[in-house]
């Protein structure tokens, strides 16, 4: 690791011992994290990917990956509240660097202001969702907006919404939104088998209107895009490193119980099987980080992504499976840790693309047909 990389872990870890306690206590109440968000904040890790010269940390993916890893096996809830946040500044500064996009006054904004983002992208994806009404001099946006995670601590809203072009057809606009502005309302929908601490809730939007200036991008709705390539190749392994964080922390726990039992004749298979579980899912997450670090976005890029994807997820769910078996009856209570790990890695299954559009997706790019089709 860097000096700079070792700078922030280190960040990382001071945060991830203060919350570390209260994670059962979010978990227990369906409360959000605001006590690990201030932790972040005082560490400055909400500006830590902004460059430099914006006034941010300089801090780069695999960084800030390794940061969002320590904090899983802590709180999975705070490690992926926390890089829905992240990645967003992250595409706002690859885009800024390789593409010269006009992203530098949404990146000194998040350093001199420690703006939290919150995303939507995720339940939007590629048809996006919610309605964009042209009026004078901007859009009216009637949306609801599920899976917002980060949301109760959150600034600025990360979102888009499908205009009826009469020339161009349905098109989508992609914008920013104070959660302050008139017409915005956060609905306390949150209540979810894990990772209850996100604060995902619901933002409703009810004829929010958006200034023709501050449309950031306009796209078809439905076809690939390259912003969602970069989106592929960069905010995945930020996102999916709470979940080898998570497996990580519940391998580590189940492996403290079991050093305290007496020598089983099956419990070493066990063990086995968790600790090639979790090789699997720590191999497939090595290379999506180094693809987000070198790779040049596109449909090859995104196919190797999304298959690292679906194999991390499949490696974290299944180290967690077997620290249950692992630390045996102990693991069904809750005060170690174990069931909420359980629940927490299950998110795992359900951002984009989920396993059957990525089989689909790699199946036709393997075949050398459109990934459109």
């Amino acid at each position: 690791m860097t000096k700079n990389t070792i700078l922030w872990v280190a960040r990382a870890d001071r945060v991830a011992e203060a919350i570390t306690a209260q994670a059962a206590a979010h978990d227990a109440d369906d409360s959000f994290v605001a006590d690990a968000y201030a932790q972040l904040k005082a560490e400055g890790l909400f500006k830590a990917l902004v460059p430099v010269e914006f006034g941010g940390g300089g801090a780069d993916v695999e960084t800030m990956c390794r940061v969002i890893r320590r904090l899983g096996a802590a709180c999975g809830s705070t490690a992926l509240a926390f890089a829905m946040h992240s990645h967003l500044v992250a595409v706002a500064a690859w885009r800024h660097k390789n593409q010269g996009a006009p992203t530098e006054g949404l990146l000194k904004r998040v350093a001199a202001e420690d703006l939290v983002l919150v995303s939507s992208g995720g339940s939007d994806w590629l048809a996006s969702g919610g309605v964009a009404t042209k009026v004078e001099g901007g859009f009216r946006i009637t949306a609801r907006k599920p899976f917002s995670s980060g949301c109760p601590a959150g600034d600025l809203l990360m979102t888009s919404a499908v205009w009826d072009d009469p020339e161009g057809g349905p098109t989508v606009l992609h914008f920013a939104v104070p959660l302050k502005a008139e017409g915005v309302k956060i609905l306390d929908t949150w209540r979810t088998m894990g990772m209850r601490g996100t604060g995902s809730n619901d933002i409703e939007l009810t004829e929010v209107f958006v200034p023709e200036a501050a449309i950031s991008g306009r796209r078809p709705q439905g076809p690939w895009h390259m912003l969602f390539h970069i989106i592929s190749m960069i905010a995945f392994p930020l996102i999916y490193s709470a979940y080898v964080g998570v497996a990580e922390g519940a391998r580590a726990q189940a492996l403290a119980i079991a050093r305290k039992r007496p020598e089983d004749a099956t419990l070493p298979f066990v063990v086995g099987e968790m600790e090639n579980a979790f090789a699997a899912a720590e191999m497939a997450w090595e290379r999506m980080v180094a693809t987000a670090m070198t790779g040049t976005p596109g449909p090859e890029t995104t196919g190797r992504a999304m298959i690292g994807r679906t194999l991390v997820a499949d490696g974290a769910i299944r180290t967690v499976e077997r620290a249950m078996e692992t630390a045996g009856g102990q693991a069904f209570y809750r005060k170690a840790g174990l069931e909420r790990a359980f629940r927490d890695v299950q998110a795992a299954r359900f951002h984009p693309l989920q396993e059957k559009p990525q089989l689909r997706y790699s199946g036709r790019l393997a075949l050398g047909w459109d990934i459109d089709g």
